[in-house]
């Protein structure tokens, strides 16, 4: 049976290199798509755009989930990579289906937090959620299988279609209805990807050898999807906040500082895709969490101080200059994005060793947010409020995550199948 690092894209730094500059690409093309919006929309609208985004990345806790489920599975056990990859693709329809008519059973309560004109838009988003819980699904295969070149195929088809589609659809109709068809439309891309790379099954074992019945599949998902869930509110929360606490107009300035928050957050998320196998296995989970931290590190010094020393620069990819009273404060929302990057990191090194009490002081992060969010009354307040908060939670689970895999080597504990 072919090793999993050698089954496409190469191994080391040639499949780490593939990896980063289509994760590079997506992640631009995610990007520009929030510029574009920005610019064709204005701040009030756009402000509109940024809240269901969020709402979107909420609903794509269960697609990360299986993913990561997918991932460390394969990883932990590449003896029954087949059986893994069969439930895991299975089990991703299904979850998509509840996802969605879910989230379309909440679209009144969404529509009514935010303030939206019309439901349709809060509609298409859940519709969006169903063939991105799919991707996940795809996803966690390939990268736990460490075939590089076809996770990157899916990445690249992730981001430029809703990158080429925003801009012709809010050209023709600036309107946030008009942006999450776009997004709706570009998901069904790297569903059709991943439905190619995997059209075959990988040789090895026998289908159903060693399969994990799927209520523990299930089980398992639902468990890192909890955490998941918690890492993505906290991440969320404070634009939910702006939006009911902050004027229209300076709401969206604030939104418009989360663009530099998400750019800074989405750079170096190739890291954690290429280190997580490697963070589920026992042996290699201290050495390649310590790289994680390093890199991120260096990563936020360079971004900060861009984002203080190039502010007008920055401005521009923001949406220019309707967006000028933020300027001063963009490097304050560089800082967000890598605080944010970093918990991300800690939370996913969590995953790979089965551990959850991670969970618990996020939740309490985000009670935190919330509360000095409503008392903030203005957009710097509140960026400060979330960024002293994720500084906290960023020490104390580096803290306890250094400790836990800094112990004597053990056997570690099969998890049950």
């Amino acid at each position: 049976m072919p090793s999993p690092a050698t089954t496409d894209g190469g191994t080391g730094l040639r499949g780490s290199a593939g990896i980063a500059v289509a994760m590079l690409v997506m992640n631009v093309a995610t990007y520009g798509f929030q510029v574009v919006s920005a610019r064709l929309l204005g701040p009030a609208e756009y402000g509109a755009v940024a809240g269901l985004m969020a709402f979107l990345l909420v609903l794509s806790v269960p697609q990360l989930g299986l993913q990561a489920t997918a991932a460390r599975r394969i990883a932990a056990d590449d003896d029954h990579a087949q059986a893994v990859e069969r439930s895991i693709l299975r089990l991703s329809y299904g979850v998509a289906l509840v996802i969605s008519l879910a989230a379309l059973a909440a679209t009144p309560l969404v529509a009514h937090l935010l303030r939206l004109d019309s439901l349709w838009p809060a509609v298409l988003v859940a519709l969006a959620a169903g063939p991105l819980t799919v991707m996940g699904g795809q996803a966690g295969v390939l990268q736990g299988e460490r075939r590089w070149r076809s996770l990157g195929l899916l990445y690249l088809a992730m981001g430029l279609p809703r990158l080429v589609l925003g801009c012709v659809f809010v050209a023709v109709s600036p309107t946030a209805t008009a942006a999450m068809l776009a997004v709706l439309v570009g998901l069904l891309a790297p569903v059709a990807v991943g439905t190619v790379a995997l059209r075959r099954p990988r040789a090895g074992t026998e289908p159903d050898a060693g399969a994990a019945p799927a209520r523990r599949v299930l089980a398992e998902i639902a468990t890192s999807s909890v955490v998941l869930l918690a890492f993505f509110v906290l991440q969320n929360v404070d634009i939910l906040i702006a939006r009911r606490t902050l004027d229209e107009h300076t709401a969206g300035l604030y939104a418009g500082g989360l663009i530099v928050t998400k750019a800074v957050l989405f750079l170096p998320q190739f890291v954690i895709v290429v280190l997580f196998p490697s963070m589920s296995a026992h042996a290699s989970r201290r050495a390649a969490l310590v790289r994680g931290l390093l890199v991120l590190a260096g990563t936020g010094v360079v971004c900060t101080l861009g984002g203080y020393l190039l502010s007008p620069v920055a401005l521009v990819f923001v949406g220019g200059a309707e967006y000028a009273e933020v300027e001063t404060r963009l490097w304050l929302f560089a800082l967000l994005g890598i605080l944010l990057a970093t918990l991300q990191l800690l939370v996913y090194s969590a995953l790979g060793r089965q551990s959850h009490r991670s969970t618990y002081l996020i939740w309490a992060g985000v009670a935190v947010i919330v509360v000095a969010g409503m008392l903030a009354g203005s957009l710097t307040g509140l960026a400060a409020a979330v960024g002293a908060v994720d500084a906290v939670l960023v020490v104390v689970l580096t803290a306890l995550a250094l400790r836990e895999v800094s112990r004597p080597d053990r056997e570690p504990v099969t998890p049950e199948r």
